[in-house]
């Protein structure tokens, strides 16, 4: 019961809590030991929830040991497992996630669950220096992502599978609706982040202003929904003629959609149109990006003195299942 006691008072405060941290970008997620059916009950029927599905990016409800389904939420989310946070009452399950999943962060809940809410806010652990209105859409782009993982198991050829997406991608210069998002991306992104060098927003606008430089803003959507803006690539035209990938950032929940194939495709045009012999690019290893340690290698790029070099006349364009 939520109404009436001060146990269930407690509950509906926690999921107020939730929701708002759903608005702001927080992606919530349920790791349920229990029948689906029954899971899913209080969620759909009970009067009193305030949380609804519509606020659950992915819901796992099953007899199977909540370490496995959480691989399982991190493999759909496509997110590092350090960006989790497990919330459970249970100690065993805490302890559980603890040991086989190190990388979570598993708070210590107190037994009285009016305590929860001031224990999060305390632990400082969902706090942002700004948030986007893409933030507030966040959850509805991750249930599209758990469709495409649902899609993508009927298919055995990668390529059809992605065909089957029906891609398109807007490709454009920065511009004041997207500079807040490009600056969001610069700040938080860890994983595909070739060099993690962080701009502000007035950096990024002042760079956008800047004759020597060129930027690229990706928007990519598909049959299920769009992503918003998920990449950006700052590039420096030297004074050799070259164009130096000072930014190349992508968001992880694009991987291997060839997103990174039609941007090479479009810095060739770009290199072509400005008359640039090469594109030059760097990787500045960190504890989290190697993730895109080989990415300039698998374009084809060559090694050398710690830069990557694609000379622009010798190379041809990929085929990729992107309608531009």
């Amino acid at each position: 019961d939520l109404q009436g006691s001060a146990l269930g008072e407690a509950f509906v405060a926690f999921q107020d809590y939730a929701r708002e941290l759903s608005r702001r970008g927080v992606i919530l997620a349920v790791c349920s030991k229990n029948d689906e059916a029954n899971a899913l009950e209080p969620f759909e029927k009970h009067p009193d929830m305030v949380l609804r599905l519509p606020d659950i990016a992915v819901f796992v409800a099953n007899w199977d040991n909540k370490a496995d389904n959480i691989r399982y939420i991190q493999s759909v989310l496509n997110i590092g497992l350090d960006s989790f946070v497990f919330l459970d009452d249970n100690p065993f399950e805490r302890n559980l996630v603890r040991k086989e999943l190190p990388e979570v962060t598993v708070p210590e809940l107190p037994e009285d669950p009016a305590e929860y809410v001031n224990l999060l806010q305390t632990e400082n652990l969902f706090e942002t220096a700004s948030y986007t209105e893409e933030d507030n859409i966040r959850t509805q782009q991750y249930k599209e992502e758990a469709d495409r993982t649902i899609l993508k198991q009927k298919f055995t050829n990668e390529k059809d599978y992605l065909n089957s997406l029906e891609m398109e991608a807007l490709i454009e210069p920065f511009n004041n609706f997207s500079i807040p998002r490009v600056a969001q991306l610069s700040q938080r992104s860890n994983q595909f982040n070739l060099r993690t060098i962080r701009y502000t927003e007035d950096e990024i606008k002042n760079i956008s202003q800047q004759k020597n430089y060129h930027t690229i803003a990706i928007n990519l959507k598909d049959k299920y929904g769009d992503y918003g803006l998920i990449s950006t690539i700052i590039l420096q035209q030297t004074d050799d003629q070259n164009l130096f990938v000072d930014t190349w950032i992508m968001s992880c929940r694009v991987l291997k959609r060839e997103v990174e194939k039609l941007a090479l495709n479009h810095i060739l045009a770009l290199a072509k149109k400005i008359h640039c012999k090469k594109i030059v690019g760097e990787y500045i290893a960190t504890p989290k990006n190697g993730l895109v340690k080989n990415h300039y290698a698998d374009l084809g790029f060559s090694e050398k003195n710690n830069q990557w070099i694609l000379d622009c006349e010798n190379v041809s364009t990929f085929d990729v299942s992107i309608k531009i």
